[in-house]
């Protein structure tokens, strides 16, 4: 019986057939079994993403340690965990008394049977069931979503390490996309509120304090408002002023930083950012966002999606006018003409946005 991979030899003339040579291989002839890209990956340890049964311990997975997997974690008390780096999902159940940072995770987060955590999390999606006293600062792309749970406090995620943008680009997230603020209490009580926001001055570092273990020291953290790759934002606090400002940014080499340089010069004069967002636009609703003007950007929304920003306070729209005249001259950006137009403006973009984001 021939080997299944073995290859016939062609016979030598005379009918014969051709013997190997001396020191000949005589295999030489048989055909090698083909490898697969699967054979040849590094072969995934589950331990490696599972922190589990930890009591009083203080654990982390350093950039480049996790690279899109998916990570577990379950049963840990009185525990600081930090994740510094992209994930795929990330489960969490049964911890108690935990201070966790959870880096970007390209689809879902989900808290289970938790309490008196503390926490820091960017991701896709967020959702909680049977929790109690959670207190996050966090970046979802979609609204967040808790269930039979109670106590719950939200902030805006604020956090910088100098792998972290490249870390949101890997997870799909765009910095410009959170909805912390916007919850959705698929259970909730009459009568009874079992959610709110943390306090405007809520400080990351007095919840999720820096990682103390020489190890993770290693990761360069800031919590300042200031340079957080997320820009922190109102939400859904009560506004200051009945005047807030729509500014648009068009796709471009700069646009990210022009957003984050208008920002900068915005807040430090006292307004207020209330929400972001980056969102692909059709003709149809650039007629519908910027009127008279439609003619003159809705070229420019077929280069990708464009950045809108919303401030507040009084003389927002003025103000927002003077430093695009001043800062960026020469790049194409939408304004809100006037106080009187503006909050439709408003309305209108973030209205189109969440419709075109499934909200």
């Amino acid at each position: 019986m021939g080997c299944f991979f073995s290859r016939r030899r062609k016979p030598a003339q005379g009918g014969q057939q051709q013997q190997p040579g001396a020191g000949q291989d005589a295999a030489a002839g048989e055909q090698k079994a083909p490898q697969y890209s699967w054979d040849l990956r590094a072969k995934i340890d589950p331990k490696d993403y599972t922190f589990s049964g930890l009591k009083d311990e203080t654990v982390g997975r350093l950039p480049g340690k996790v690279a899109g997997q998916q990570f577990v974690i379950q049963d840990c008390e009185n525990c600081k965990i930090y994740i510094f780096d992209h994930s795929a999902t990330i489960t969490i159940d049964d911890c108690v008394n935990c201070q966790i940072f959870l880096g970007p995770i390209k689809g879902s987060v989900f808290f289970r049977d938790c309490k008196d955590c503390k926490c820091v999390v960017a991701c896709q999606q967020f959702r909680t069931r049977d929790c109690k006293k959670l207190e996050v600062f966090l970046c979802c792309a979609t609204q967040p979503i808790i269930e039979s749970s109670t106590g719950m406090k939200f902030g805006c995620f604020q956090y910088y390490y100098p792998e972290l943008a490249l870390q949101f680009k890997d997870a799909g997230l765009s910095i410009f996309n959170n909805t912390w603020s916007n919850i959705h209490d698929f259970t909730p009580v009459s009568g009874e509120n079992n959610w709110g926001l943390l306090p405007e001055t809520a400080v990351v570092q007095d919840y999720v304090p820096l990682p103390s273990s020489e190890e993770l020291k290693a990761v360069r953290i800031s919590t300042e408002a200031t340079k957080s790759i997320i820009p922190v934002t109102r939400g859904r606090r009560q506004k200051s002023s009945d005047e807030s400002c729509l500014v648009v940014f068009f796709a471009g080499d700069y646009t990210t930083a022009n957003a984050r340089k208008l920002i900068d010069e915005m807040t430090s004069k006292g307004f207020h950012l209330v929400q972001t967002k980056e969102v692909l636009m059709k003709a149809e609703d650039g007629h519908r966002v910027f009127h008279q003007c439609a003619s003159e950007f809705i070229p420019l929304l077929e280069k990708g999606p464009v950045v809108a920003l919303e401030f507040n306070g009084d003389g927002a729209v003025e103000q927002c006018q003077s430093t695009i005249n001043e800062v960026f001259s020469g790049t194409k950006v939408f304004v809100s003409e006037s106080k009187a137009s503006a909050s439709q403006d408003v309305d209108n973009f973030y209205n189109f946005a969440d419709m075109q984001m499934g909200m």
